[in-house]
């Protein structure tokens, strides 16, 4: 009797060990996924002197390949289209009527936000953050059937600067490689690349470690990168690459996520246009977000 009272005892001492551990491993977990932008903050508050900075995103902003809207279109017609259109054609269907007046239009929000004018290909690298010979980095060589080398396009200082900005191919028209990019994403913003939406949709298609920021008078994205592990020094240095006053932010409209700290939005611009990203962030990120955006309208997942 007494030995089985011994081996009870050591079974209960068992389970509750185990207990113990989970409900310790369970709040290792719950305060690992308990996050805070103090350090983005602290970061990036210099370059917004005037404004009042209420959230900075952790991780890198997403556009799906796909927007619900359009999901059933694309994948009846899709296949059969994609293949049959030139490049030029698509500026009948997304409502650009003159190409070369949409390049022109296109570049006045890309000014606004990148802050050049009329620079050419290396200052505007240097610029962005780039490297100098980014802009100059040569196409890969031509195959060996070929009978001459290709030879670059001509371009304004203006369109080498932007051509450079988003590392566009030199032996390309813009227009046409402009076109791509937005057959491509036809799905996720309004189709139109001389937009809100559009200019927003260039710098997403760009540029990697792109998180958004709020601030009392606008929304940005920003060129930062992601956390370096704790105890690893901290070297990022922020840059905007976007930015919009607050004001011309419509709606935005924010689903809980159908998966795992995956939070698509969408934002709806008042030039009519707009764009559905997926941030794949933590809860608290997201709660900061929608906390920061709460004066805006739109629909908000349910707590």
């Amino acid at each position: 009797m007494t030995g089985a009272r011994g081996r009870l005892g050591r079974l209960t001492d068992a389970v509750l060990g185990g207990a113990r551990a989970a409900r310790d491993k369970a709040r290792e977990l719950r305060d690992e996924f308990r996050t805070s932008d103090e350090p983005e903050r602290a970061l990036v508050a210099p370059l917004v002197p005037d404004q009042e900075l209420r959230y900075v995103g952790l991780a890198p902003v997403r556009t799906p390949e796909t927007h619900r809207a359009g999901s059933q279109l694309a994948d009846r017609v899709g296949a059969e289209v994609a293949e049959a259109l030139d490049p030029r054609a698509l500026f009948g269907l997304l409502n650009i009527v003159n190409p070369v007046a949409w390049v022109e239009a296109v570049l006045a929000p890309v000014r606004i936000a990148a802050g050049f004018l009329l620079l050419p290909g290396k200052a505007a690298a240097v610029a962005a953050g780039l490297p100098e010979s980014a802009g100059d980095r040569p196409e890969r060589p031509a195959p060996p059937q070929a009978a001459e080398p290709r030879e670059p396009l001509p371009l304004t200082p203006e369109q080498e600067a932007f051509r450079t900005l988003f590392r566009l191919s030199r032996y390309r028209p813009l227009a046409d490689q402009l076109a791509e990019i937005a057959y491509r994403r036809r799905y996720v913003f309004s189709g139109d690349l001389a937009t809100l939406a559009g200019s927003l949709l260039l710098f997403l298609e760009r540029y990697t470690g792109t998180p958004l920021a709020v601030t009392d008078t606008h929304l940005l994205l920003l060129r930062m990168g992601r956390r370096p592990d704790e105890g690893r020094p901290d070297r990022r240095r922020p840059q905007v690459l976007w930015s919009v006053e607050r004001h011309r932010i419509a709606r935005i409209d924010s689903e809980g996520g159908a998966r795992l700290m995956q939070f698509p939005s969408t934002i709806v611009f008042d030039d009519g246009s707009w764009i559905r990203i997926v941030n794949p962030a933590t809860r608290d990120d997201q709660s900061r977000f929608l906390a920061a955006v709460h004066d805006i309208p739109g629909e908000r997942p349910t707590p």
